[in-house]
């Protein structure tokens, strides 16, 4: 298992938008993908889970790959909340 840590910087936190777009990226890999924050944890496959985290910005998301290819899968995520989160 590997993992990285990650603050929040849209404004609106993970709201919708973004979490489509999370679940949509998570369903791509190879690796199951687990998020933690706000004494929650969610698989990132799951839309619901992951709006119930509620997220909001500056908060600190710890972001878990493990599974089959975890370099990649975990290089694709942390682009993946650079650019969209």
């Amino acid at each position: 298992m590997q993992n990285f840590k990650y603050v929040i910087k849209d404004e609106l936190g993970i709201h919708a938008r973004p979490a489509g777009m999370l679940v949509k990226a998570a369903k791509a890999l190879d690796s199951k993908v687990t998020l933690n924050a706000n004494g929650k944890s969610a698989d990132a496959t799951r839309l619901m889970a992951i709006m119930s985290m509620g997220v909001k910005k500056d908060c600190e998301v710890e972001v878990s790959v493990e599974g089959g290819d975890e370099a990649a899968s975990l290089e694709a995520m942390k682009k993946f909340f650079e650019e969209n989160l």
